[in-house]
């Protein structure tokens, strides 16, 4: 059984000459596409299931906590289910799905995810329920991200939000190395509920499910402990058109050769957003993941 720190990839630092060019700033992208599953939620799906002691674990995921809390159970040897809306990219359900979970597709239009996590867990009593970010563990997981990052110097470090999972812990890891960078949240426009909570001081709810490009953004509220984290530690929340996203995807895709899913993209999208905040500056993006379903992914090139 490998540890944490055992299981994971490091993350890939890319200094592209050509992105740098484009936008006139010193940029590093940190990505995560190269982790295993294809996005950073790989590290807090491993040591959730590394350290609790459930042997059947539930959650609800659009897709990459799903991916990567399926594959921890299999190298685990536990039994993972994972509720996923029938609008999730067809890429994410099949590899849930080849990793051995069980998937549940739901509606989200006719039940809610909660409502479903409830359903299952009255028949799963032994199960542990696992929130993709409103955790301890998963916190705990993602900070070894933010633990890699805190040993370069930036002058800012931008992260994509969804529920809170990869920004608290980057903001938890530099509180633990004594790291002042400011770490900035990019989140999409249509569903700015963390941006709402920051300027009234608690959690701010959408009212129903962002139907965002981004699509591991598509969240109702900030986690409870992500909150506690982020109200005090952010630099603050840049909200990104979803045409801007896919702007920054396109980037991605014709300056670095790098693939990106449209939440990955959020933080150079939110550069795209708010230049001049980043001038002179010498600024981290970090993309999420690299799981686009290929139908998706061909459009939103296409379009640019």
């Amino acid at each position: 059984m490998k540890s944490l720190h055992d299981a994971i990839r490091p993350t890939t630092f890319i200094e592209s000459a050509k992105l740098r060019d484009h936008f006139g700033l010193d940029i590093t992208i940190a990505t995560e596409t190269f982790q295993h599953t294809g996005s950073f939620k790989f590290r807090a799906g491993y040591n959730l299931a590394l350290n609790v002691d459930n042997d059947e674990i539930l959650t609800a995921s659009s897709g990459n906590f799903g991916q990567a809390l399926a594959y921890a159970c299999k190298l685990l040897g536990k039994k993972c289910t994972v509720i996923m809306p029938v609008t999730s990219a067809q890429v994410k359900i099949d590899a849930v799905r080849g990793f051995g979970a069980t998937v549940d597709l739901i509606d989200v239009t006719k039940v809610s995810r909660n409502d479903r996590v409830a359903q299952l867990k009255a028949q799963m009593p032994d199960a542990y329920f696992a929130s993709p970010y409103d955790d301890k563990f998963v916190i705990d997981g993602n900070s070894t991200l933010g633990d890699e990052i805190a040993v370069r110097d930036f002058d800012a470090v931008i992260v994509p939000v969804g529920g809170g999972g990869m920004i608290s812990g980057v903001i938890s890891s530099f509180c633990r190395n004594g790291k002042q960078t400011p770490v900035y949240g990019a989140e999409p426009k249509l569903g700015n509920d963390a941006a709402r909570s920051l300027a009234a001081g608690e959690i701010v709810a959408n009212e129903t499910e962002p139907m965002t490009i981004a699509d591991g953004a598509r969240t109702l509220q900030l986690g409870k402990l992500n909150w506690e984290i982020i109200k005090t530690g952010t630099a603050g929340i840049i909200e990104v058109p979803d045409e801007l996203t896919a702007k920054a995807l396109r980037l991605y895709f014709g300056l670095v050769n790098l693939k990106s899913e449209p939440t990955g993209a959020l933080s150079l999208g939110a550069v795209l957003a708010d230049q001049e905040r980043f001038r002179g500056q010498k600024v981290c993006v970090v993309v999420s993941g690299g799981n686009v379903d290929a139908g998706v992914y061909a459009r939103i090139i296409s379009e640019g």
